[in-house]
């Protein structure tokens, strides 16, 4: 190892030389890599984390770029996807540390291959979905993982370690319905919030990858940069555990990693179009489309009735229904149809 490389690292002392070493002994996932997943691949190979793996569905676009940090405007024009991008400039920026990247949808038929080897999993998503399929999977793995979230100036950030500290369906017992959350298709989102999330998640990273465990904050992070706010709710396992049994650390029923739980994506032969239904946890929904219109006129044309609600952007249409089904036209891949079901819909 060039140990010159990392020297202003060295010197501080919750680092060091031994801590240099473990982190080069590293291996991390990272799951999704636009705004959270792009800044935090960035900084764990500038800290010499020794194998990054990279796993995306999606390709850069110019909307990406304002807060995407790893992505330059050539990658936007040759829509690269955003692992490829990602992993070809962690490869420029430090040649020594190993790279892996994925271009695939992250569901119950592949996350366990995909997270399999890793010391620690990192939460670069932009929706609930997959966050429960991590948490599942990390839980059965027995592997930690780092959840964050940012939409405007809002953010959230937690730890997990699995039968150490409260998973995420303890925190939140019942995945949002779609179209009840805001994403930042919908209502925006500054880079300031991202730098905020991401330098948590990272940082927590480190102290786990070091085995420095009694560093880590155990808490729930909330943050509102235009607000100037910071709320910090501390997290007890035990206490959590007696107010009720959560199905997935405590009676280890994995929902999201069956068939069962997921969305279902069916293609419409001869339609150039996608349906793509809820997951089987987002039951009895019942979406305000008056309310969905509101997040949706910012970014596209918008109308509805009391049945069904057109959202258009551009080439594609979607057709949102109050049981959140919808049928996306303008495309007929699945891939592009769930990230925009993700976009749009925040689920």
């Amino acid at each position: 190892m060039n140990f010159d490389r990392y020297s202003r690292q060295l010197l501080f002392s919750g680092i060091g030389r031994d801590g240099q070493m473990a982190l080069a002994k590293s291996s991390v996932t990272m799951i999704g890599c636009g705004a959270l997943g792009a800044m935090q691949a960035e900084m764990l190979a500038r800290a010499g984390v020794g194998r990054l793996r990279l796993v995306d569905r999606d390709f850069v676009e110019e909307s990406n770029l304002h807060r995407q940090v790893m992505f330059e405007e050539q990658d936007a024009l040759e829509r690269l996807p955003k692992a490829v991008a990602a992993a070809r400039r962690i490869q420029r920026i430090n040649s020594a540390i190993e790279v892996e990247h994925h271009v695939r949808d992250v569901n119950y038929t592949n996350i366990e291959q995909l997270i399999n080897g890793s010391d620690l999993i990192l939460d670069g998503t932009d929706n609930f979905e997959t966050r429960y399929l991590i948490n599942d999977a990390a839980l059965k793995a027995g592997m930690p993982w780092i959840y964050g979230a940012a939409v405007g100036a809002h953010g959230l950030q937690m730890t997990i370690r699995p039968r150490e500290t409260p998973c995420l369906r303890c925190i939140f017992p019942e995945i949002p319905a779609p179209g009840t959350t805001p994403t930042c298709d919908t209502a925006g989102v500054i880079l300031p919030i991202i730098a905020t999330i991401a330098s948590w998640q990272v940082v927590e990273a480190l102290k786990i990858l070091m085995g420095q465990f009694e560093q880590l904050h155990q808490s729930l992070l909330q943050f509102d940069l235009w607000e100037n706010r910071l709320t910090r709710l501390r997290l007890n396992r035990e206490k959590m555990a007696n107010d009720s049994a959560c199905p997935a650390c405590e009676l280890e029923q994995y929902d999201f990693l069956n068939q069962q739980s997921g969305q279902m994506v069916t293609s419409l032969c001869g339609r150039d179009a996608i349906q793509i239904s809820p997951s089987n946890n987002s039951v009895n929904i019942a979406l305000d489309l008056s309310e969905l219109a509101v997040q949706l006129r910012n970014v596209g044309e918008v109308s509805y009735n009391a049945y069904l609600l057109k959202f258009r952007a551009g080439e594609i249409e979607l057709t949102i229904f109050p049981d959140a089904r919808c049928l996306i036209r303008g495309t007929d891949d699945p891939l592009v149809a769930r990230s925009l079901y993700a976009r749009y819909l925040g689920a």
